[in-house]
C-alpha cells in the first residue's frame, strides 16, 4: 500500500513575497510539512505493528497521532495550492468565478461576511490551528470551520477548499507575535481560481460523500 509523499511546491520559495518571507516558505514546507508525511507513515506503521501482536496497550495515542499527522499533511497540500503570488482580490463573475462567487454571497450574506468570519475563525482559533472555508455537502452550503491542533469543530462531511495556516510557524519569523496581521495579509495572496476549482469538484462529489438521502 502505498505511503504517504510530501508534494512539491507549485512555485519557489520567492513567489509569495512580500506577504510571506522565503524563509518561511522553505522552512514550513520542507520541515514542518515533511514532518507531518514522516509522522503519518510512521504511525500507519505502528498500527500495523499493533494489529501483527495483538497489542493494543497505546491504540488511543496511535489513532490521535494518525489524525493529527494527516490533518496536517491534508491541509498544507491545499495550502499551498490555495496561495498565489499573482492572488488576491474578490472573486468575480468577469473571472470566471461567479459560482463561487455567488456561493459565498448565499452562504454568508456577502463577500465581506464571508471574509469577516473566515478571518476571525483563523484568528481566534484555540491554540495553533487553521481557518477552514468548506463545502457541506448535506445542505449543499459554505462553511467556516477551526481547526484547532489539527483535530477540530468540523462537520465530517465538509470539503476544505480555502484554508488559512494560523500556526505559529506559518508567520512568527516575519509577523512575530501579530497573528491578526498575518491573516488579513493572507487575502492578498488568496488563489481565487484554485478555490473555485474545489468548489466544482466539491459539488459534483456530494452524492457520494454521504451516505444520507
Amino acid at each position: 500500500m502505498a505511503t504517504y509523499t510530501l508534494p512539491e511546491l507549485p512555485y519557489d520559495y520567492a513567489a509569495l513575497e512580500p506577504v510571506i518571507d522565503p524563509q518561511i516558505i522553505e522552512l514550513h514546507h520542507d520541515k514542518h510539512h515533511a514532518a507531518y508525511v514522516k509522522g503519518a507513515n510512521d504511525t500507519l506503521e505502528q498500527l500495523e505493528e499493533a494489529r501483527d501482536k495483538e497489542a493494543w496497550g497505546a491504540v488511543n495515542g496511535l489513532q490521535k497521532n494518525l489524525a493529527f499527522h494527516l490533518s496536517g499533511h491534508i491541509l498544507h497540500s491545499i495550502y499551498w495550492h490555495n496561495m498565489s503570488g499573482d492572488g488576491g482580490g474578490e472573486p468575480l463573475a468577469a473571472d470566471g468565478l461567479g459560482d463561487l462567487a455567488d456561493a459565498l454571497t448565499d452562504s454568508f450574506g456577502s463577500y465581506a461576511g464571508f471574509k469577516s468570519q473566515l478571518t476571525k475563525a483563523a484568528a481566534t482559533t484555540q491554540g495553533s490551528g487553521w481557518g477552514v472555508l468548506a463545502y457541506e455537502p448535506l445542505s449543499g452550503r459554505l462553511i467556516v470551520e477551526q481547526v484547532y491542533d489539527h483535530q477540530g469543530n468540523v462537520g465530517q462531511g465538509s470539503v476544505p477548499i480555502l484554508v488559512f495556516d494560523a500556526w505559529e510557524h506559518a508567520f512568527y519569523l516575519q509577523y512575530k507575535n501579530q497573528k491578526v496581521d498575518f491573516i488579513e495579509a493572507m487575502w492578498r495572496v488568496v488563489n481565487w481560481q484554485d478555490v473555485a476549482q474545489r468548489y466544482a469538484a466539491a459539488k459534483e462529489r456530494a452524492d457520494v460523500l454521504l451516505l444520507a438521502p
